[in-house]
This record gives structure tokens, C-alpha cells and sequence, in this order.
């Protein structure tokens, strides 16, 4: 497992990485995160809706109501045009954060 202190920075990052992909709803991006981490990381269900709620407040994602399934209603998130912008910046900003990590860790960190 990850610190949550370490990654808190890059969680923007992620979620809107994941609905870059497809419309995702809150429990959908949870499994993803933490299938794609091997179990690494597991975001806690009040993070997850902190930041979506962030992000739609930023008007950086937006939400809707999909189909009813098995335990109700699901609200879904997508990227927006914005959000998209955003998510740009932020990959270009996290690659002058690796340079740095190299430049002063080096690249052999084991």
C-alpha cells in the first residue's frame, strides 16, 4: 500500500485520467484505481466523492443519472472540455516532477 499523504496530490490526476477513457460511476472508479495498482491503492469511498465533488465544482467533470441497476440509481462522471485542458496541464507539471525526482535522486532508486 501507498501513503495516502503521497499520492493525495495526484488524485485529480487519476480520476480524470480513468474518465478520459469512459464515463465511470463513484464505485467503477474505485475498482479501477485499485486494479490498476495491483491493490497498491485503495481511495476510500469519502475520498473519492470529496473529489468528484471537487471536480465538478471546478466544472472540471460533470455528472448524470444513469440506469437503474440492482441498487438503484447510478450517477455517472465524465470529463469535460475543461477537465480535459486541466488534465493536460497537470500531466506536464507531473513530468517536470519526474525530471526532478531524477535529477536529484538518480535514475538507479532501488
Amino acid at each position: 500500500m501507498i501513503s495516502s499523504d503521497i499520492i493525495r496530490g495526484h488524485i485529480d490526476t487519476i480520476i480524470l485520467k480513468l474518465l478520459l477513457e469512459r464515463d465511470m460511476y463513484g464505485y467503477e472508479l474505485a475498482g479501477e484505481i485499485k486494479t490498476r495498482t495491483a491493490n497498491k491503492f485503495d481511495i476510500r469511498e469519502a475520498t473519492l466523492y470529496s473529489v468528484v465533488q471537487r471536480l465538478e465544482a471546478r466544472e472540471l467533470i460533470s455528472s448524470y443519472t444513469g440506469e437503474k441497476s440492482h441498487g438503484g440509481q447510478r450517477r455517472y462522471y465524465r470529463i469535460t472540455p475543461l477537465g480535459k485542458a486541466y488534465f493536460r496541464e497537470t500531466i506536464a507539471e507531473w513530468k517536470v516532477l519526474q525530471d526532478i525526482m531524477r535529477a536529484i535522486m538518480g535514475d538507479d532508486i532501488r
